[in-house]
């Protein structure tokens, strides 16, 4: 469910594409660069998160979804109906210091070989996770979560928690997604099954061979101490790294001011996107985070060729 206090946007205009004026103050700019459709683990289509978009005044868009470039061509041909400047994206898991992060590639060239390829090797092994979710589950009582998430998937090869998680709010087991999660489906859970993904070289490797940015994905989540929120951020950086999400829908107001504070010191550019999912599933609607604090420097600020 959408949070209400996060709802809220100076950004009012029918969405339209950018103009030169525009970017005179990036800031200024309502810019949604992560979010999810029903080819990873979203609720809405490419065309529908277009037109979402569009009605919220977005003016630059990005589909992110996991591990997964399938749904960027018909995202980019909705957003152009809509007068959206659209920004090919992924999102992709990575495996960490045994922690699970996720690095957004933004720009990416997403027919190319070389991240096409990357990304078929993280999905590779979901399936067998799901399956091992499915037998954990059922041990505690829960039979059929794994056919069950499977209704909820567009793409088997893309089979998540998310897709568990909606079947066991429908079936009655749990009454929201967040709850699952909290229950089931987190280290230490009866349903949770932990799964090696790419390396953090791997993936900004790929996304720099696609002619991409790499963003670190909504830093607030991570079960990591200071320390290691640097030594990661340092390696980010050493490989090729750019960006970090300030702005986004899991960062309170104060994660705002300490992640835009932490990119103007380790010189990284700030993101903004909501991590929309879903009407029912999301704490923010797309395109209604509040804009980047002062101070830093947005990514999209050397984007101007993309204005038409």
């Amino acid at each position: 469910m959408m949070n209400e206090v996060h709802a809220t946007t100076p950004y009012r205009n029918p969405a339209q594409a950018l103009s030169r004026s525009a970017w005179v103050d990036p800031h200024r700019i309502n810019a949604d660069l992560h979010c999810h459709s029903v080819v990873s683990d979203g609720t809405l289509t490419p065309e529908d998160l277009a037109a979402r978009a569009a009605a919220n005044g977005v003016q630059l868009w990005s589909l992110t979804d996991h591990d997964e470039v399938g749904g960027l061509a018909r995202a980019k041909a909705a957003a152009q109906a809509h007068g959206l400047v659209f920004i090919p994206g992924v999102e992709i898991s990575v495996t960490w210091a045994g922690e699970t992060l996720h690095i957004v590639g933004l720009n990416v060239e997403f027919e190319q070989s070389a991240l096409a390829e990357g990304l078929a090797s993280v999905r590779d092994g979901r399936t067998e996770r799901a399956r091992e979710m499915g037998r954990l589950l059922a041990k505690v009582g829960i039979e059929g979560a794994y056919e069950g998430a499977l209704t909820y998937v567009g793409n088997p090869a893309l089979i998540s928690r998310t897709h568990f998680a909606r079947h066991l709010v429908e079936t009655g087991v749990c009454t929201e997604v967040r709850e699952v999660f909290e229950r089931f489906l987190t280290p230490g859970k009866p349903g949770y099954v932990p799964h090696e993904w790419a390396t953090l070289a791997n993936a900004v490797r790929w996304i720099l061979e696609s002619n991409g940015q790499a963003v670190i994905a909504h830093p607030g989540r991570y079960r990591l101490s200071p320390l290691q929120m640097d030594a990661l951020i340092d390696q980010f950086i050493a490989l090729g790294g750019t960006g970090i999400e300030v702005v986004t829908g899991s960062h309170t107001v104060d994660e705002y001011k300490y992640f835009a504070a932490k990119s103007v010191r380790c010189g990284l550019k700030a993101s903004r996107g909501s991590d929309f999912h879903g009407p029912t599933e999301s704490r923010v609607n797309l395109g209604e985070l509040p804009p980047l604090p002062d101070g830093c420097v947005p990514i999209w600020d050397n984007w101007a060729h993309l204005v038409s």
